[in-house]
């Protein structure tokens, strides 16, 4: 006896077909189409991710830098001093007190000198 797997495929392809509500021409509805544009975008997103993390860090350092200038100091030295201080503060945080809060950013230059 052959098995039917209408019921399956479909909900199968009606599961992708949902996915890509919103992209482009055949690439949201022609399952093929659909399916190879899904699993690119997947992969961007998977990728993309780990690479925001890198965006960011770079991001931070380029704030952190620039404040730094202002204040006629460098941002490796910077980073070096801190090290030498013991000072635990990502760059994260260095860049949120450089932009919204310079005058403890000039407390912390003052610490470390």
């Amino acid at each position: 006896m052959r098995v039917k797997t209408s019921v399956s495929s479909k909900k199968r392809k009606k599961r992708l077909l949902k996915q890509t509500k919103g992209f482009w021409g055949q690439r949201k509805n022609v399952f093929r189409r659909a399916k190879e544009t899904l699993l690119r975008s997947l992969a961007f997103s998977y990728r993309d991710r780990r690479v925001k993390k890198r965006t960011m860090r770079s991001l931070w350092i380029t704030r952190i830098n620039a404040a730094l200038r202002e204040e006629g100091y460098t941002y490796s030295k910077f980073i070096h001093q801190l090290k030498s201080k013991n000072i635990d503060l990502d760059r994260k945080i260095l860049a949120e007190l450089a932009t919204n809060h310079p005058d403890k950013f000039k407390q912390l230059l003052q610490t470390i000198n």
